[in-house]
């Protein structure tokens, strides 16, 4: 009996976690569907301007844009998301040693940090899952 109570319990917290995982891929999705999709604004002067001043040029602002509406669309394909996931954290960390290291703007880096150790989480348990 006491064997049996075990399972159901990790068979629940298995359930919670999943949804948990999925509430979070969903609401990454919209902040990358969001953010990528502003990126191609003409009238977005901010990321015109912060491109201008990492000066690799304005197709890195296309190129990242890009990457960020591709990825929140396979966050929400079960096969893709952990692979999306994993990418939207490379982007992120190179937004945060950009603000570190070439907009000097240590502050700013909070931000593409705080989604980092999230889009980690749900990559990790995302290849976790995919083993299975």
């Amino acid at each position: 009996m006491h064997r049996r109570q075990e399972v159901t319990v990790k068979v629940a917290w298995d359930r919670v976690l999943n949804l948990t995982l999925w509430v979070l891929q969903c609401l990454l999705a919209l902040v990358f569907l969001y953010s990528g999709a502003s990126k191609f604004s003409p009238h977005g002067i901010f990321w015109i301007e912060l491109f201008a001043k990492i000066g690799i040029g304005q197709w890195f602002r296309y190129f990242t844009g890009s990457l960020e509406v591709i990825c929140a669309v396979l966050l929400l394909i079960t096969r893709t998301s952990a692979i999306a996931a994993a990418l939207l954290a490379c982007t992120m960390a190179g937004a945060i040693l950009t603000h570190i290291f070439t907009l000097r703007d240590g502050y700013a880096a909070v931000f593409p940090a705080f989604f980092l150790l999230i889009l980690m989480a749900v990559a990790w348990r995302r290849r976790l899952g995919l083993a299975r």
